[in-house]
C-alpha cells in the first residue's frame, strides 16, 4: 500500500474517507479508520455555524480522542471570515484544514459556497491565500472539474492552489452541474495529475476494490477517496486494501462481525448525541448497513417506528438474528 503526505503527516495509506454533510462525524471517521482509512475529513463547517457556534456544528467539529492527523472542512466565500474559521478549528484541534470549494446542495451553493466558489476564480484565490496564510498547518482543498459542463477550470484552480500552497488537492471527477449524475470523469484528474506537483487526490464513484484500483490507475493519483460507498459499508476500506496488495477479494463479513460493528456504532451514536438525537441520526446509519439485505424493507419501516435507543437496539438485535440463522456471511439480494 502506498502511502502519501499532506504537509509533515504521513497517512498510514492512500484511502480516505470523504468529507459528507450530516455523515462524517466522529463515530463515522472513527469506525472507517478502524477499518482501514488511512485519513478522514470531518463534515463541513459553514463559516457562520463555526463562528456564532450552535450545538450542532460543534458536534461536527468534535475531535475528542481521534486518531491523528486529525482533518477539519470549512465552507464559505468570504476569505477574512474563512481564516477566522480556520483558526478556531486550528485552536479546538485541528491538525489540517480542508476547504470546500466542491458541495453541489444547493443550499451551500446559493450562498456562494461549495462548488459555486468555481466560478469566480479571482475569490477562488483570494480564499486559499487567506486560508493558507492564516494558519501553520497544512490546507487541503476539495473541489469538482469546474461549475458547468464544457466550462471545466480546474486546471486553473490546481495551478492557484499549487501557488498558494494548499498541500493536497481532492478532487471530484465531476462539475456542479452534472451533481451525483452521469459518470465520474477520471480523464481530467489524470492532466491534473500530470500538470502540479502537490498530491493529488481521485473523487467519484470508487464503488468498490476493483474500481479503486481501475481510477488509481487511470488517474495518476495518489491517493483515493470514498464517500457514499462507505455508507453502511466501513469496511470497504478493508476490503480496497487487502485488494491492492493482494489482488484477491476478501469475501463477505460475517453476519456476527457486521452485527457487532453496528451495535458498536450505534452505542457511538447514542453516547454522541444523547438519546433523542442519537435514535434519529442512527436511522439513516441502519438503512444503509441493511440496504440489500433479505428482507430489509420490511425491517427499516418497523425500525423507523422505533422511537427510543432501547427499542432501536433491539429491532437491530432481532433482524441480525434472522439474518445469522439463514447465512453466515453477508449477503445482498
Amino acid at each position: 500500500m502506498n502511502t502519501m503526505k499532506i504537509g509533515s503527516y504521513t497517512l498510514d495509506n492512500n484511502l480516505i474517507v470523504a468529507p459528507m454533510a450530516g455523515v462524517t462525524d466522529r463515530p463515522f471517521r472513527t469506525l472507517c479508520k478502524h477499518f482501514g482509512a488511512g485519513h478522514a475529513v470531518s463534515e463541513m463547517m459553514s463559516v457562520d455555524a463555526t463562528l456564532y457556534a450552535q450545538k450542532k456544528s460543534l458536534y461536527r467539529a468534535d475531535f475528542d480522542g481521534e486518531l491523528t492527523p486529525i482533518s477539519a472542512q470549512i465552507a464559505g466565500s468570504e476569505p477574512e471570515m474563512l481564516a477566522e474559521a480556520a483558526r478556531y478549528q486550528v485552536a479546538n484541534g485541528a491538525q489540517i484544514v480542508d476547504i470546500n470549494m466542491g458541495c453541489p446542495a444547493r443550499k451551500v451553493c446559493r450562498k456562494l459556497a461549495g462548488s459555486a466558489l468555481l466560478q469566480d476564480e479571482d475569490l477562488v484565490k483570494r480564499i486559499l491565500e487567506a486560508v493558507v496564510s492564516a494558519v501553520d498547518v497544512p490546507v487541503t482543498l476539495k473541489t469538482r472539474l469546474g461549475y458547468v459542463n464544457g466550462e471545466e477550470n480546474i486546471l486553473r484552480v490546481a495551478d492557484m492552489a499549487q501557488q498558494a500552497g494548499i498541500a493536497a488537492l481532492a478532487i471530484h471527477g465531476r462539475t456542479r452541474e452534472q451533481m451525483y449524475t452521469g459518470e465520474a470523469r477520471y480523464e481530467l484528474i489524470r492532466e491534473v495529475k500530470r500538470h502540479v506537483t502537490i498530491p493529488i487526490i481521485a473523487n467519484g464513484d470508487i464503488d468498490s476494490p476493483q474500481k479503486a484500483k481501475a481510477v488509481l490507475e487511470a488517474t495518476g493519483a495518489d491517493a483515493i477517496m470514498i464517500g457514499r460507498a462507505a455508507q453502511g459499508r466501513p469496511w470497504i476500506f478493508r476490503e480496497i486494501a487487502h485488494y491492492l496488495q493482494t489482488g484477491e477479494l476478501l469475501p463477505p463479513p460475517s453476519v456476527a462481525e457486521i452485527h457487532a460493528v453496528l451495535l458498536g456504532h450505534l452505542d457511538d451514536l447514542y453516547q454522541f448525541y444523547g438519546e433523542y438525537s442519537g435514535c434519529r441520526i442512527a436511522r439513516k446509519h441502519i438503512a444503509w448497513y441493511t440496504n440489500g439485505l433479505h428482507d430489509s424493507n420490511a425491517f427499516r419501516q418497523a425500525m423507523y417506528a422505533q422511537d427510543s435507543t432501547a427499542g432501536q437496539e433491539r429491532a437491530v438485535d432481532a433482524y441480525f438474528q434472522m439474518l445469522l440463522a439463514r447465512d453466515e456471511r453477508l449477503s445482498y439480494e
